[in-house]
């Protein structure tokens, strides 16, 4: 009976009938219903600024945890083949220690303009110039171009080109051009740039 007389209650309810002042003479179902409401927004309120914070809070660990996961398995496959990157880092300086004395130095730069006189005398060639141009300093290395200019057969200049390949310094053939000789047609000029370089060891 007395859940049929709150339903009673609440049908014949005016809400202009609550009387402010006397809160604990409202209907039982109003009491009951502006408590389940005080509680939801309670709830809600700490959920947006509290539960809420620590979500974002609960993700972005969760997100630092994946980086560090990924970040230890690559220091562990690291550690795992440390010794493998030491035999590496020998046979890389071995490598270029190999290199660098295909560097010619100063010193040795007019033994390398004998060598390729020779080997375009060698293989056919009217050598007309061969001229050091300005050094070109880079990073790790200074750069020497040097400018030739030489006559012959479409065969002669190609037997040049690939002796060049074979000189034990390092040199190599940049920006070349080839026109016709004049009224001799097997005749071809040739204009080339051979670069070598040599190490700066230390050089400002």
């Amino acid at each position: 009976m007395a859940f049929e007389d709150t339903l009673s209650s609440l049908r014949d309810f005016d809400v202009n009938d609550l009387d402010m002042d006397n809160i604990g003479a409202w209907p039982i179902a109003v009491k009951v219903f502006i408590w389940a409401a005080l509680l939801a927004a309670v709830l809600t309120a700490g959920y947006y600024y509290h539960i809420e914070g620590l979500e974002l809070q609960l993700k972005s660990a969760e997100g630092q945890e994946e980086g560090l996961k990924k970040d230890f398995e690559k220091k562990a496959f690291q550690a795992a083949n440390l010794d493998a990157y030491r035999q590496q880092m020998v046979e890389m300086e071995e490598s270029f220690g190999a290199l660098v004395s295909q560097l010619p130095s100063d010193t040795e730069v007019p033994g390398l303009l004998e060598d390729i006189t020779n080997k375009g005398l060698l293989n056919g060639l009217e050598i007309a110039s061969i001229d050091l141009q300005a050094e070109q300093a880079r990073e790790f290395y200074v750069e020497l171009p040097i400018s030739i200019v030489a006559k012959g057969s479409y065969h002669d200049l190609g037997a040049f080109i690939s002796a060049m390949a074979g000189l034990p310094r390092i040199v190599t053939l940049h920006d070349f051009t080839i026109s016709a000789g004049g009224t001799n047609s097997n005749q071809l000029n040739m204009s080339i740039i051979a670069k070598t370089y040599r190490y700066k060891d230390g050089e400002a």
